[in-house]
């Protein structure tokens, strides 16, 4: 049977099709059986708190995730050297947009269990699939229920502890024939000091799903509850001060997905997510400056691919998306708006011997009710070649254009003071992406290459003057973005290595002389390097370590060095004398390093800890 390549070649992990995960039902799907797989890190689980979708995202080359505390506490998620609004979060067919900032997309209060993923889409891809998300996006599907669950306690230096539980339940139905019904729900809590003073942190998430599946179908109603309490010196300020946060984050989603026809499927997803965010500047004066904010986002989304033919198919998105917030701080003549965005991608195949080639052209179309409506261009043309011996080449190009609005704290705050100061001129962003992309699959290695060219027209940043008593301003700017990715996967008998290489040009133009530096635009890697490596000597050891190496672009904000070097190591220990139990050793920043990934703002410290997982 002839299979299609959807050409989703993620930053750097060139996978012939991202939308895999999200939208694989059976092995009537002509998407599973052309996905690559290839894990982007070592490690799995985070050191210092519970697992989140974003965990690890750290040591992921396909992204820059640039932390406060710790990747779980306040993750701001880049993508080819864009910002963290540049970032969309996908889940099923919707995008988790936050009104208020960029800085809380990551607040996604489902346990890892439940998703695949992460797939990072990029270029057409993101233009077809994402949502005001002009760079990439981060996407995940949901799993199917399998029977089962876990238990784990930690604890570590800091005064950190840990207690996770994760159980799922998978019945046959009598009486409805192939199809099963499925529970799941987990709880998770974590504490510590922190890794520097004034660190702390307190997290507890709550998840649960119902699952009605077939071979075809699967239906998930899921809820989630998430409370975090966070501080950090300098947090979101460049003034020495010990700040905090407390987010409460609630999410109900229901999704379908279904397969029908030949090669044909579709997917609806539809979501309520309301969040909560306590801000003080000042831990010891709170009375100073604090902010409350309240939002609240409703949406509903459609995707998937028709086949008309085994030449002819067309994979289409649509998403619509209501926001309201409540603040303190915003100026009240901004804070509703409504989202629409239709995307259509029609592609052609032909199928010669062992070669496909396949042309994908379409058009998306993004429009609110406050802002000017955007027709964006999109086409890519892929070669895909299968050969005798089981190796394979994928050859691509590809051209895409994408938009997005600015968030309400950008937009809808004070514009003359205060300390965080928007800016009402901000117009609609504009992005064209040129790429050209070699996947390479051997026998027991892999290389994901590609090099890309991007312009970004009134991208939104936040900036700072050194002479000013605000904290940062929103500013446009224009810039062309230069990168080059390679990431390389080799397998051994008792081990996997993984390499890769990034390089980033930027070229910047604010039309304004009053800017000393960026906080977001300018703060990414020249260079940047990541080495993982899994190895199972015995059956009762195991090692995984993850490392990073970059030298990032100058920034008149930064204290310290430009160049850092990140490493986590775990060793996990399988006791044959005890079934279905596990002891985890990890360590990460294992050298310490103070690096500020914000410019700023204090870099992390040192984390050790201990856990032990029982699983049934």
């Amino acid at each position: 049977m002839n299979r299609t390549p959807h050409l989703i070649i993620p930053a750097i992990l060139c996978s012939v099709t991202a939308f895999a995960n999200a939208n694989t039902l059976s092995d009537e799907s002509p998407i599973e059986k052309i996905t690559v797989e290839a894990s982007p890190t070592a490690n799995k689980l985070p050191v210092g708190t519970f697992d989140s979708p974003i965990s690890n995202l750290e040591y992921d080359p396909r992204v820059d995730l640039q932390s406060r505390n710790m990747a779980e506490a306040q993750a701001d998620v880049t993508i080819r050297g864009g910002i963290f609004e540049n970032t969309g979060f996908r889940v099923g067919s919707v995008t988790l947009l936050d009104p208020q900032s960029g800085h809380y997309f990551a607040e996604i209060p489902i346990a890892p269990q439940m998703l695949t993923g992460p797939d990072v889409l990029t270029g057409a891809d993101n233009a077809l699939y994402g949502m005001n998300s002009s760079v990439g996006t981060v996407s995940f599907g949901w799993k199917p229920i399998i029977t089962g669950g876990s238990v784990s306690l930690g604890t570590g230096t800091n005064d950190f502890n840990l207690q996770s539980i994760h159980a799922a339940k998978n019945t046959q139905l009598d009486s409805l024939a192939n199809y099963t019904l499925g529970f799941e729900g987990e709880y998770s809590h974590s504490q510590s000091d922190g890794t520097i003073d004034n660190g702390d942190h307190d997290f507890s998430r709550a998840s649960a799903r119902v699952q009605l599946a077939s071979e075809h179908s699967q239906t998930d109603l899921f809820f989630g509850s998430q409370d975090k309490f966070f501080g950090w010196p300098n947090l979101y300020t460049p003034f020495g001060v010990n700040e905090t946060e407390d987010l409460e984050t609630r999410l109900w989603m229901l999704n379908h997905k279904q397969n029908y026809a030949d090669n044909s499927n579709f997917e609806v997803s539809a979501y309520y997510r309301t969040h909560d965010d306590h801000y003080i500047y000042s831990r010891e004066n709170p009375s100073a400056f604090e902010a409350f904010h309240k939002s609240e986002v409703k949406s509903f989304g459609l995707s998937g691919r028709h086949a008309q033919s085994d030449a002819l198919a067309i994979n289409y998105s649509a998403q619509f998306i209501d926001d309201s917030i409540e603040s303190t701080t915003l100026e009240n003549n901004f804070t509703s708006r409504k989202y629409y965005k239709l995307s259509i991608l029609p592609q052609y195949t032909i199928a010669q011997k062992n070669q496909q080639l396949t042309f994908r052209l379409g058009a998306a179309y993004d429009d609110t009710n406050r802002d000017d409506a955007e027709v964006s261009a999109i086409g890519d043309i892929t070669l895909n070649t299968q050969n005798s011996d089981g190796t394979a080449q994928t050859l691509y190009l590809s051209y895409a254009q994408a938009s997005q609005v600015a968030g309400y704290t950008a937009i809808g705050g004070s514009d003359s003071g205060g300390l965080f100061r928007s800016n009402y001129n901000l117009e609609r962003e504009t992005t064209s992406n040129l790429e050209l992309g070699l996947l390479l699959e051997e026998q027991s290695w892999q290389l994901n290459s590609a090099i890309f060219y991007r312009k970004d027209n009134n991208l939104t940043d936040w900036t700072f003057n050194f002479d000013s008593t605000s904290a940062r301003f929103a500013n446009p700017v224009d810039i062309d973005t230069a990168g080059v990715e390679f990431l390389a996967t080799k397998h051994f008998d008792t081990a996997k290595l993984i390499a890769s290489y990034t390089y980033l040009h930027k070229s910047e133009n604010y039309g304004a002389a009053d800017i000393d530096a960026s906080f977001y635009a300018l703060n990414f890697p020249d260079h940047r390097l990541t080495l993982g490596a899994v190895y199972n000597p015995t059956d009762i050891l195991e090692f995984r370590i993850d490392n990073e190496w970059r030298t990032q672009h100058k920034n008149s904000l930064r204290n310290g060095n430009d160049n850092a070097l990140f490493t986590q190591l775990t060793l996990k220990i399988t006791p044959p004398q005890l079934s279905n139990l596990f002891i985890t050793l990890a360590a990460d920043n294992l050298w310490d390093e103070s690096f500020e990934e914000i410019p700023g703002t204090p870099g992390r410290g040192e984390q050790y800890t201990l856990s032990a997982t029982y699983s049934w």
